[in-house]
């Protein structure tokens, strides 16, 4: 205790001094809090533009979730009757109701303010109704398929909304500007519940060249975006964005947790995206109108990357690797801006073109013509050497060239049902496809045959190779 008497501080003055600290917190604790402020804000829940939250992350999201719609579709199913059923149908001349309908849902992006949707073929196709719904408005609105790329799943609608309506957009990324590990957002709306965000990294880019691809093979894993950003059921035909809210891909699929997987999700690369809009997204995938020219996506200004011989485009004086700057005498943005002006004009406006060729700006003036009086059975007959016509059931051959490709392996009676597994069950499809394959090129036509045995039709489906002329 003598330090302590030395100090001038005695043991009953310290527990006092300590019982006084101890009222004094006690006291400031039940003090009311300090009154707010007069115009200050309180806090309410909402992130201001100094919170320490809005990260980029949350910056991308707020940008990009009004383009992101979920889709509902419909479908009208007949369900089959037994053997015995289907005779007395088809005998008598009437068909019992036996119809059911089948709903499905997946996810969306806006690219286009005019309201043209990305998603994905599988989510779209082979339906009777389409629904897009907005994730932050609750809004439905009917869509139509513009364009489906089967092989690379992807499908482009058309919301169907009252002229001058505009919509939100996302910002298409510039291809192959993705950087292994960087922060990664997927975004949909499945199921109709109002948006759904998940944040991961990209783990990997595709793993084969886009030219080492044959056109119209079916893509696979190795051409895809790999995640860990969970893609869940319904999210398919959404957006994955970067941070700077920009579309990178579209969610495609993930790998099922019965093959020991976790947190492997795939995305259709952007430059695939633009690939599939510049096959499909065509004057004459929108109205008949054949323009004959094919435009290399994702280049600002757009370039031509092929013109095909006796088209329209080759026609006007277009060559391939020309860039083009303006049409109609307005600066053109992207490909869906140049195809809404071919529509425009249709096959019977001139369509005015200032394309850069060789650093020197050069006029052009484009006429489309309507498909249906190029593709036609004759070219058909020209490339193939049969004669076809179109039946409720499909294509028939009705004569064979003696001398042409098809002789001794088309027959009269068969049909034709597609090209190198493409449908073609109309002239004008089957015609196109052939006349985009050069001469001596071996296309694989699928055919059906029906032959008689006793009171029945047995059908016999096969493929033949043929060399076009």
């Amino acid at each position: 205790m003598a330090g302590i008497k030395q100090s001038g501080i005695t043991s009953r003055n310290w527990a006092g001094a300590w019982l006084g600290f101890v009222l004094a917190g006690m006291a400031a604790m039940a003090a009311p809090p300090p009154a707010t402020p007069a115009g200050e804000p309180v806090a309410d829940g909402l992130a201001e533009p100094g919170d320490v939250r809005r990260d980029a992350t949350v910056g991308a999201v707020e940008r990009v979730m009004p383009a992101v719609v979920n889709i509902a579709t419909r479908s009208r199913l007949r369900r089959g009757g037994d053997a015995v059923q289907q005779w007395i149908e088809d005998f008598y001349g009437y068909r019992r109701r036996r119809e059911s309908e089948d709903f499905s849902r997946g996810s969306g992006v806006v690219i286009d303010p005019e309201g043209y949707v990305l998603t994905n073929v599988h989510v779209v196709q082979e339906v009777d109704d389409i629904l897009v719904q907005f994730a932050e408005t609750q809004e439905s609105l009917p869509a139509e398929r513009v364009a489906l790329s089967e092989s690379k799943d992807i499908a482009l609608l058309k919301i169907q909304a009252p002229a001058g309506r505009r919509f939100k957009a996302v910002k298409l990324a510039k291809e192959d500007d993705l950087l292994l590990g960087e922060t990664v957002i997927a975004l949909g709306n499945p199921f109709g519940l109002g948006g759904s965000v998940s944040r991961g990294i990209l783990s990997s880019k595709s793993r084969r060249a886009p030219e080492s691809v044959p056109e119209g093979t079916p893509l696979q894993i190795a051409d895809w975006l790999q995640t860990d950003a969970s893609i869940n059921p319904g999210n398919s035909g959404g957006a994955l964005i970067n941070l700077r809210g920009e579309l990178i891909g579209l969610n495609v699929a993930i790998l099922p947790p019965r093959t020991g997987a976790q947190g492997i999700g795939f995305a259709v690369p952007i430059k695939r995206v633009n690939e599939a809009l510049s096959e499909t997204l065509s004057g004459e995938s929108l109205e008949g109108l054949w323009f004959g020219a094919r435009l290399q996506p994702g280049q600002r200004p757009l370039a031509i990357r092929s013109v095909q011989s006796g088209s329209p485009a080759e026609k006007s004086g277009l060559q391939a690797g020309d860039a083009v700057l303006e049409i109609n005498g307005r600066p053109l943005g992207s490909l869906i801006e140049f195809n809404r002006a071919l529509v425009t004009a249709g096959a019977s406006k001139d369509v005015r073109l200032l394309v850069r060729r060789g650093g020197k700006p050069v006029p052009l003036t484009l006429r489309l013509i309507e498909e249906a009086k190029h593709f036609d059975a004759g070219l058909i007959r020209k490339r193939l050497g049969v004669v076809l016509e179109a039946t409720e059931s499909g294509l028939v051959v009705t004569s064979v060239d003696g001398d042409g490709p098809a002789a001794r392996r088309l027959q009269p009676g068969m049909f034709i049902a597609s090209v190198d597994g493409q449908p073609a069950l109309e002239l004008v499809p089957l015609a196109r496809a052939l006349n985009a394959r050069p001469a001596g090129e071996a296309v694989e036509l699928g055919v059906s045959v029906f032959r008689r045995m006793g009171p029945f039709l047995r059908r016999q489906d096969g493929a033949v190779r043929v060399t076009l002329r």
